[in-house]
């Protein structure tokens, strides 16, 4: 290959990141044009590829999930509703009894309600007693640590860590 196609060591350097602000610079600085003349896409097509256009697959699985509920709610709705001799006469004779069109949704609404039960109650069964020092002490707690000024310049957002308990009482309760 000829060395067009090798990357200049100019660029290749400022590929570099170094900090999220050089992250978030970088993508802005690398966003396609879709402004560009046809002369210089055809040079480079790969570089101002724009995304296909089209719906995403989520949202034509939503739309046909949305879709198919309401049919199935009107073919539910139709066949609880309708009387016998009209499902007869319309040559339906294939179908559940009616009694299922009130045990369904009832079975339904009880498993729903049982197994919301269950889950609080082994919510209830995982929680350490209120007297407990795990309540107050983790053992894998992290612990905010006092650094320097210059390393925190380099850090605008501190670490997530915990608050010691020592450190909670005297700001609600001072040094008393």
């Amino acid at each position: 290959r000829g060395g067009a196609d090798r990357m200049d060591p100019s660029a290749a350097a400022s590929l570099v990141v170094r900090s999220p602000r050089q992250t978030v610079s970088l993508l802005r600085s690398r966003r396609p044009q879709f402004g560009r003349p046809e002369r210089e896409r055809q040079r480079n097509p790969k570089r101002g590829r724009e995304p296909a256009a089209g719906p995403k697959p989520s949202e034509v699985y939503g739309f046909v999930g949305s879709i198919t509920v309401v049919i199935a709610t009107a073919v539910y709705l139709a066949w609880a509703y309708t009387p016998e001799p009209a499902l007869r006469s319309l040559g339906i004779t294939y179908y559940p009894t009616k009694y299922w069109a009130l045990a369904v949704p009832s079975l339904a609404m009880v498993a729903l309600a049982l197994s919301l039960l269950a889950y609080l109650g082994s919510n209830f069964v995982a929680t350490p007693a209120p007297t407990s020092f795990s309540t107050i002490f983790a053992v894998d707690a992290a612990t905010a640590q006092e650094d320097e000024e210059e390393e925190e310049a380099e850090r605008p957002i501190e670490p997530i860590s915990d608050i010691s308990i020592h450190h909670i009482n005297n700001l609600m309760f001072g040094d008393h």
